[in-house]
């Protein structure tokens, strides 16, 4: 069950509109680095996570936070384009908002929101939900966490660069802390989880012993020039798992070239392949 009081979890105040960066902000909507997909990652991760309830817990809270985020966000995208023009016979060419839109914001914003914001990226492009990662697997769904949680810090890092508007860097600090927050947070339960030792490799279930353990460790190089791998902490001393010794090795062809042999009759095939 969810609710809502009506507010916005932290204060959004534009004080100089800008279109522009209306369209820019709708990347933190609809992007592939934007809330909707953290929300709806965390959401779905939360409805199939089996075992201790209060990873469950964890994660919808978190969920229902990012639902605040989107809002949040897209208050600053209709706030950001008010005062542009309802028609583009508007006299626009001395007027730095209205010229905005005819020079670069995307028209969606107006003509199938009136100017409001939408569930799209700032190219336009609907979110389809393809960068949803809910596994089933506690430890791995953290471990995505932590890089969703990444990107979109990056992304609002960027934007808070882009503006000068006292408002819009307000509400982006506390978005930017609240990513770092989130960050913490999903590696603190890798933590509880037992840390790298005890959680990798995910999943953790599966026997080591059954897999060909000659390459569990090895990293293995494709120059095909002779030269050793590219040395670093991943080919020399334990592993971050505890579980065996980086090595490293030139990887030579250990298979043979495949030979499908023959197409089936009625396959559709050309006569020289049956």
């Amino acid at each position: 069950m969810f609710y809502t009081d009506g507010k916005l979890q932290y204060p959004v105040r534009v004080e100089n509109p800008d279109p522009l960066f209306a369209r820019a902000l709708q990347q933190a909507i609809g992007g592939v680095e934007g809330e909707i997909r953290v929300a709806m990652q965390y959401f779905f991760q939360a409805c199939g996570a089996r075992g201790n309830p209060k990873f469950r817990d964890l994660l919808m809270n978190t969920a229902a936070e990012e639902l605040g985020h989107i809002e949040m966000l897209a208050t600053a995208v209709a706030l950001n384009l008010e005062g542009a023009p309802l028609s583009l016979r508007e006299e626009v060419a001395n007027d730095p908002v209205g010229g905005a839109v005819l020079g670069g914001i995307n028209l969606k914003n107006l003509l199938s929101a009136g100017l409001s914001a939408m569930p799209v990226d700032s190219d336009g492009v609907p979110f389809d939900m393809s960068h949803i990662y809910a596994s089933g697997n506690i430890a791995a769904d953290m471990t995505a966490n932590v890089t969703a949680e990444s990107t979109g810090r990056i992304l609002a890092v960027r934007l808070y660069n882009m503006t000068n508007d006292p408002g819009m860097k307000d509400m982006l600090s506390f978005l930017i802390a609240r990513d770092t927050m989130h960050q913490n947070q999903w590696m603190a339960a890798l933590e509880e989880l037992g840390g790298a030792q005890d959680v990798f490799p995910i999943p953790n279930s599966f026997p080591q012993e059954q897999e060909n353990q000659e390459f569990s460790y090895a990293f293995l190089g494709f120059q095909n020039d002779g030269s050793e791998p590219v040395q670093g902490r991943w080919t020399e001393g334990q592993s971050i798992d505890g579980n065996g010794s980086f090595s490293s090795r030139p990887m030579q062809p250990l298979g043979e070239k495949p030979n499908l042999g023959r197409a089936k009759p009625n396959s559709g095939a050309q006569a020289e392949q049956l």
